[in-house]
C-alpha cells in the first residue's frame, strides 16, 4: 500500500510540474526614438555570480535586418566601466569576443558615469543556432553573468522582429 501511495504521489507531483506555467518572458518592445527611428529592444535584469544586478538591453535601431547592439548597464556609482573592453561570451565549448562600441554612441561617449557599455551583438547572433544559455564575462567587472535561454531566444529574434511577428 505504501508503494502505491508513493507512486501516486510521484505521479501527481510529475503532473503538477508538467502543468506549471512557463517562466515569464521579457517581452520585445518597439518604439520610436527621439528622431522617430524605429527601435526594437529586449530588456532583462540579470544577476552575476556575486549577486550584483545588471541590465541587459539588446536592441536594433532602424529597419529589419539592421545591426543589433547589446548594452550592459550597472548601477551608477557602484561600477565604472573602462572602454574599450571586449565582452567575452561563453556557450558550452564556444567562446566569442564582442567588440566594445560604446564610444560610437554619442550619448554614452559623454556620460561621465561610465556605468554602461555597448557591444556589437551580430557576430554572436550569426553563430548561434539554438537558444542555449550564455555566460558573459567583462574582464575587470564581472566573471560570469548568466543569460537564460529565453533571453537568448529574444536576442536571436531581434534582427527579423516585426510588429506582425509579435502577434503570431
Amino acid at each position: 500500500m505504501k508503494t502505491l501511495h508513493r507512486w501516486l504521489l510521484g505521479l501527481l507531483i510529475g503532473l503538477g510540474l508538467l502543468a506549471a506555467p512557463a517562466p515569464a518572458l521579457a517581452q520585445i518592445h518597439a518604439h520610436p526614438d527621439e528622431n522617430g527611428t524605429a527601435v526594437v529592444r529586449s530588456l532583462e535584469s540579470l544577476r552575476d555570480l556575486d549577486y550584483q544586478s545588471w541590465q541587459a538591453v539588446a536592441y536594433r535601431t532602424g529597419p529589419t535586418g539592421g545591426p543589433v547592439t547589446l548594452r550592459i548597464v550597472g548601477y551608477p556609482g557602484r561600477v565604472r566601466l573602462d572602454h574599450p573592453t571586449a565582452l567575452v561570451v561563453h556557450s558550452g565549448r564556444n567562446t566569442w569576443q564582442l567588440d566594445d562600441i560604446t564610444t560610437a554612441n554619442p550619448k554614452l561617449a559623454v556620460d561621465g558615469r561610465d556605468a554602461a557599455a555597448e557591444f556589437a551583438l551580430n557576430p554572436l547572433l550569426s553563430d548561434l543556432h539554438q537558444n542555449r544559455p550564455l555566460r558573459l564575462e567583462l574582464p575587470g567587472v564581472f566573471v560570469e553573468l548568466p543569460v537564460p535561454p529565453y533571453v537568448v531566444a529574444e536576442w536571436r529574434s531581434l534582427p527579423s522582429w516585426t510588429e506582425a511577428s509579435a502577434t503570431r
